[in-house]
């Protein structure tokens, strides 16, 4: 009878201390992952975020959908203007010279290490890609372009979707928006900032 008493003793200790365990490792496990799969989403948001300007300079807004994004990165050119003389200096405006030149929007992109395929795949997800939105607004007293571009937490965190992890960190909401820019006002700023 002693010897079951003290096994079973035993194995409350074991177990106890599993649970202690996993106490522990739950929340630098979570932490861990949060933060791999949350760089590899920005980066990726980062980047379309850096298109969406090329593609606002040569076409005076932004695309609506990534397709039009690529297409236009990869056909056209981005502008560029030299000027020659002091625009502040009034004497001398007859004597500024403006020029443009202009080059590859691909190739521009190519050596900033910008790769197009597959930018728009949510990392750790099964092909899931970033909602686009696109509109011009009237923000004060002004027609504005606005973009925002993004998911939610909840797509790309895997296992760690459930609200439950919000234990770990209170911050954390797998239902908030993860994006660049606003529907509202003409900010370019990541949520991730």
């Amino acid at each position: 009878m002693r010897y079951a008493i003290n096994i079973l003793l035993l194995a409350l200790i074991g177990f106890s201390g599993y649970l202690l365990y996993t106490s522990i490792l739950d929340p630098i496990a979570f932490q861990a992952e949060k933060e791999k799969r949350k760089t590899a989403v920005a980066k990726n948001l980062s980047e379309i975020r850096t298109l969406q300007e090329i593609y606002r300079t040569i076409k005076g807004g932004f695309a609506g959908s990534y397709e039009e994004l690529v297409n236009v990165i990869s056909k056209d050119s981005i502008p560029f203007e030299s000027i020659i003389g002091d625009e502040d200096d009034p004497t001398n405006l007859d004597k500024i010279q403006r020029s443009t030149t202009y080059s590859s929007a691909l190739d521009s992109v190519t050596a900033m290490g910008i790769k197009l395929e597959g930018l728009d795949i949510i990392p750790y997800t099964d092909g899931k890609r970033f909602e686009f939105f696109m509109d011009t607004i009237e923000y004060q007293s002004t027609k504005v372009n606005v973009i925002e571009v993004g998911t939610t937490w909840k797509e790309f965190m895997g296992p760690f979707a459930d609200p439950k992890y919000k234990k770990f960190d209170n911050r954390y909401d797998p239902n908030a928006a993860f994006k660049f820019g606003d529907r509202s006002t003409p900010s370019l700023n990541g949520s991730w900032q």
